[in-house]
């Protein structure tokens, strides 16, 4: 099992277990290059396995809408009607709860990154892959990005820079001495932090969770090498069945978590009166 660190203790140590545990480290997000490298101002960039898993996302997105909506029909195939609930679920719960009728040219927007974000994410459910793209910080932090690009267009384009720079700095309401405190705060906030926690919500969840499935399902075959311990893979295996199920919850909630907070920011610099 290369790739993790012995665990020391009672539990590698432990005579009734005939195989060595090894617990999941970091490691098992750090993948080796498949191609040669190239070196561009001391960074190495290569094609490695999280790289060709993002292309298999970016396939599987393009797939999935073209051959639901190639030749769409009034009554819709089962890959149509469960796409066109997918858009019908960001156009309803998303667009029009946070930004109204109005926002209907952002739905695109919001819908390709829910369904990116989400493919990314189930990756680490589907046997032989196991791994969600977006636990590696990079992926999310471009995401991030587009969205922080996308609000902030939006503020200026709706409020001009200098009206939306007050809106953002100057939030009305607030007696003029608060605003020596409160202007560094809303500008920390809005301009830096959102990009920030949009990044670390994502990767942190399905970092954890990749973390967990690997904890449990290693934890099984250690119990399962041993007669005596045999009993106790069950439970472990359950438990690592379970985590499979709330890891799918995770990954869609994740998905829209990003979208519907992507587009309250949208909201907010539309219309900062809200």
């Amino acid at each position: 099992m290369s790739g993790f660190l012995t665990l020391p203790g009672v539990i590698a140590e432990n005579p009734l277990i005939s195989e060595e545990f090894h617990r999941p480290t970091t490691k098992l997000f750090v993948w080796d290059c498949v191609t040669g490298s190239v070196d561009i101002g001391g960074i190495e960039f290569c094609l490695n396995r999280v790289i060709l898993l993002l292309f298999l996302s970016m396939l599987l997105f393009i797939g999935l809408f073209f051959f639901a909506f190639r030749k769409p029909k009034v009554v819709p195939g089962k890959l149509q009607a469960v796409m066109e609930m997918g858009i019908e679920f960001i156009r309803q719960q998303v667009v029009v709860q946070m930004i109204g009728p109005e926002g209907m040219k952002f739905l695109p927007f919001l819908a390709t990154l829910f369904f990116f974000i989400f493919l990314g994410n189930i990756l680490e459910v589907i046997p032989g892959i196991n791994f969600p793209v977006n636990s590696r910080v990079a992926f999310p932090m471009v995401l991030a990005i587009v969205s922080w690009v996308v609000y902030n267009y939006v503020g200026v384009k709706e409020q001009g820079l200098l009206g939306y720079l007050k809106s953002v700095l100057f939030p009305p309401g607030a007696p003029w001495p608060i605003y020596f405190l409160l202007t560094p705060i809303e500008f920390f906030t809005v301009i830096i932090v959102r990009p920030i926690t949009l990044t670390l919500r994502l990767t942190a969840n399905m970092f954890a969770g990749h973390l967990l499935l690997t904890l449990f399902f290693l934890g099984t075959a250690t119990l399962l090498a041993n007669v005596v311990t045999a009993t106790f893979a069950l439970f472990s295996f359950a438990l690592a069945v379970v985590l499979v199920g709330f890891e799918i919850f995770v990954a869609g909630l994740q998905a829209f978590i990003f979208s519907i907070l992507t587009a309250s920011y949208i909201a907010g610099a539309a219309h900062p009166e809200h």
